[in-house]
């Protein structure tokens, strides 16, 4: 099933690299956010350091949730979807798949948009790097394998930009607020307390809760 899985997330990569709507849209979403926000206010560098997580995080959702929309959406035409459905492929092996894409394109979106993060706010962000790094995958793809399977339940609806973000956020709020607990810290340039140790195990946890129980409901959802 693996080899499926891959050539699935290959697809879809493939298609956005050559389209590249939804890298672009949100890219450029979270870069004019970053700018607004540097103009509403003026932070001082202990604010700075108090907000760093929620910021980032913020803007990380936001942009995350335009990458998430065009999943399935980019697979209507023509009928492909179907197409894939039919295909002797487990659905649990077409939702990583779809999963495994996304999660690349979020972890682009966040990687570019961090040094101009750093730009605009005077912010030496990688002195912790590698473990905000840990921060970034964990949090990442809790987010987009909620938000693929949403996106499929989502896709045939009219509404699927409104409702997948209305369904979406309030369960990634654990792993967002685990996120930004541990980012703030991180962007600071200190360690992780014992104190804080407890949301890694949240990240972990609602990763593996939530993947488990997401390829167990993916032929639910895209069969039904």
């Amino acid at each position: 099933m693996f080899g499926q899985v891959f050539v699935i997330a290959f697809k879809d990569l493939r298609a956005e690299l050559r389209s590249k709507e939804a890298i672009n849209s949100s890219v450029a979403f979270a870069l004019v956010i970053l700018l607004l926000f540097s103009f509403a206010f003026d932070p001082t560098e202990e604010q700075m350091r108090a907000m760093s997580g929620g910021l980032v995080w913020i803007v990380f959702a936001f942009a995350g949730t335009l990458v998430l929309n065009r999943s399935f959406s980019r697979e209507l035409p023509n009928d492909c979807l179907d197409a894939m459905i039919a295909a002797p492929i487990p659905a649990s092996g077409l939702f990583l798949g779809k999963a495994l894409a996304s999660f690349f394109l979020v972890m682009a979106v966040e990687l570019v948009s961090l040094p101009v993060f750093g730009i605009f706010y005077n912010v030496r962000w990688a002195r912790q790097f590698a473990p905000l790094l840990l921060v970034l995958v964990l949090a990442t793809w809790g987010m987009t394998v909620i938000g693929t399977l949403f996106s499929a339940l989502t896709v045939n609806i009219r509404l699927r930009e409104l409702m997948l973000p209305l369904l979406l956020y309030p369960l990634l709020i654990p792993v967002i607020m685990a996120a930004m607990q541990l980012s703030t810290v991180l962007i600071a340039g200190e360690p992780v307390t014992a104190e804080l140790a407890v949301w890694w195990r949240v990240l972990v946890a609602f990763d593996v809760i939530f993947t488990a129980l997401a390829m167990v409901l993916a032929d639910t959802v895209l069969v039904g």
